[in-house]
């Protein structure tokens, strides 16, 4: 296969993903918006996590939020707790690598937060330990999946929401997952500055 042609499954690839995630999740989306958006107004905030690519979507949230997607307007509630190097590694060094997230959510979580994990793979330890704690803290979760929802997707509550994109591709599925990102984030934008 020449280059250009793998350049071209790429795009068009990507490019199916992306309209099986619109006409799949669409609703599913602009319901996490507003799950999100119903979390800001009730003085709560927004914490993010995911691993390697997919804490890198996690922060775009957080930084979307702290600062602005689009446009100028105040700051909004949202730490990524995937940022503190410091703590994470001492976490990791001290107990396991497993507790980096669960164990910042046990610290800085409140009741009526809302965590966002994102994650592309099967096996993440440390989003279902996460989860777990956000379960015991009475913090709902959005969950960015992908594949079959791995060990992630069993876990959720029926209150919680799983946005899985179709795809087995962990590429793709965190592609989408950073276009989904930018929907959540016009989208609650919107809702409460208008527009």
């Amino acid at each position: 296969m020449s280059l250009q042609n793998r350049i071209i499954n790429h795009f068009e690839n990507s490019s199916l993903v992306q309209q099986n995630t619109l006409v799949n999740l669409g609703e599913l989306i602009e319901f996490a918006s507003q799950r999100l958006v119903a979390t800001l107004l009730n003085d709560k905030k927004i914490m993010t996590c995911g691993n390697g690519r997919s804490a890198a979507v996690a922060q775009l949230l957080s930084s979307a939020m702290l600062n602005q997607h689009e446009r100028d307007r105040p700051s909004l509630p949202a730490i990524a707790l995937t940022t503190d190097t410091t703590a994470i590694t001492a976490i990791a060094n001290d107990y396991h690598f497993d507790d980096v997230f669960a164990k910042q959510l046990r610290a800085l979580g409140q009741g009526g937060d809302i965590l966002v994990a994102y994650t592309d793979g099967i096996n993440s330890t440390n989003i279902a330990k996460a989860i777990a704690t956000a379960h015991d803290k009475d913090i709902p979760v959005i969950a960015l999946t992908g594949n079959n929802g791995g060990m992630i997707a069993p876990l959720l509550y029926d209150n919680d929401i799983e946005i899985r994109v179709p795809s087995n591709s962990s590429i793709h599925i965190q592609e989408v997952h950073i276009m989904i990102t930018n929907c959540l984030c016009d989208l609650i934008d919107h809702q409460l500055f208008g527009g």
